[in-house]
């Protein structure tokens, strides 16, 4: 037997408990089940090769995966067991619940039922945003309560899975391990968060933090107090965000849902002040910052504060089209780590029903 086959029939293994580990509950134990799995199959392989003489090819060492189980099953049997729902059906409700809730009800709500809302809102922000959590937090009871009923039902109708008949050549292939994300990077953009939320928090008693000496003949026109709280909102989450990625590195999935949504705010408030700034009003255009009672009405500084309100509301303009460009990239990233998801869910177990 080649060097090459021998590495093909390994591979064979390895994608077997990738597909068994992607069925069993993200645990400090998932490590510790599929060393001990690994070392039972790779212990039968070399039996049986001492018990032939010579090394197996890739169609034994199918036919020892095979009697193993599919890795579905194998997934159910080593997790921990249940009463409700059987350990053959657990892993695939588990499955089916978290992207009902996560992966369909809660993106709808976000970019769909939301803004709807907010749209409709007539300005009260804050009634649209409680009623579209309230409404997202029934829809996830009900749904969750759904797909739990469906699952029992079919559990205690006795419908069970009958014979395997699943290819281990079919398994998905050995996935490279993702690039978590710097702890370092993580921890220093936490602290850098943490400055600029102190810095914001500051800038109101203390104008000269953000506009230097301008603060002398400038100061921030109503709009700026209209947005100062979304703002701060947004500063907060900029905290917990890198503080939760640092307590659940192995979340894979937060730091790019949690960035995808944070654009989704970020571009409607930007839109919100764009949108604002470019209604008419009357007594001069002073959008973002307006000038001092001292000198309101010298030639100067109205050139100045004219030349800093447009200069500003390009750069509104500027950070929209890019924040997009940003979730156009973050929805690909998202939905490329779905797709892996929901491959691996499909090709790790065929479990057809006699």
């Amino acid at each position: 037997m080649s060097i090459t086959t021998s590495r093909t029939s390994e591979e064979l293994v390895e994608r077997y408990l990738q597909a068994v580990r992607f069925w069993l509950p993200k645990s400090e134990r998932q490590n510790d089940l599929i060393a001990e799995l690994g070392e039972d199959l790779r212990s039968q392989i070399e039996d049986k090769e001492a018990e032939l003489g010579r090394s197996l090819d890739q169609e034994e060492v199918a036919a020892i995966l095979k009697r193993c189980g599919a890795p579905m099953v194998v997934g159910s049997r080593l997790g921990p067991s249940r009463s409700l729902i059987g350990p053959a059906l657990y892993p695939t409700y588990q499955f089916v619940l978290k992207m009902v809730l996560f992966w369909i009800l809660v993106p709808v709500f976000i970019f769909i039922v939301g803004p709807v809302n907010l749209a409709n809102a007539a300005g009260n922000w804050g009634a649209a945003i409680l009623n579209t959590i309230g409404s997202l937090w029934s829809g996830l009871f009900i749904a969750a309560g759904i797909v739990t009923l469906v699952f029992a039902i079919v559990e205690r109708t006795q419908v069970h899975v009958g014979a395997c008949q699943w290819d281990p050549f079919k398994l998905p292939p050995v996935q490279k391990p993702q690039r978590k994300t710097s702890f370092s990077q993580t921890f220093c953009e936490l602290v850098f968060n943490v400055f600029g939320l102190v810095w914001l928090l500051l800038v109101p008693e203390h104008l000269w933090m953000l506009l230097g000496p301008a603060a002398a003949f400038l100061k921030p026109a109503p709009l700026w107090h209209a947005v100062y709280v979304p703002i701060v909102l947004l500063a907060i989450v900029n905290i917990l965000r890198p503080a939760v990625i640092l307590g659940r590195p192995q979340w894979t999935w937060f730091p790019l849902t949690t960035q995808l949504v944070q654009s989704g705010f970020t571009l409607v408030l930007l839109n919100f002040m764009i949108n604002a700034a470019s209604q008419p009003v009357s007594g001069g255009w002073y959008p973002f910052l307006t000038l001092a009672d001292s000198v309101k009405n010298s030639p100067h500084f109205i050139r100045i504060a004219a030349v800093v309100n447009v200069s500003l509301l390009i750069s509104l303009a500027g950070t929209w089209l890019g924040v997009c460009i940003g979730g156009v990239v973050q929805t690909w990233q998202l939905l490329r780590l779905i797709r892996k998801q929901i491959s691996v869910g499909r090709q790790a177990a065929s479990l057809p029903v006699r």
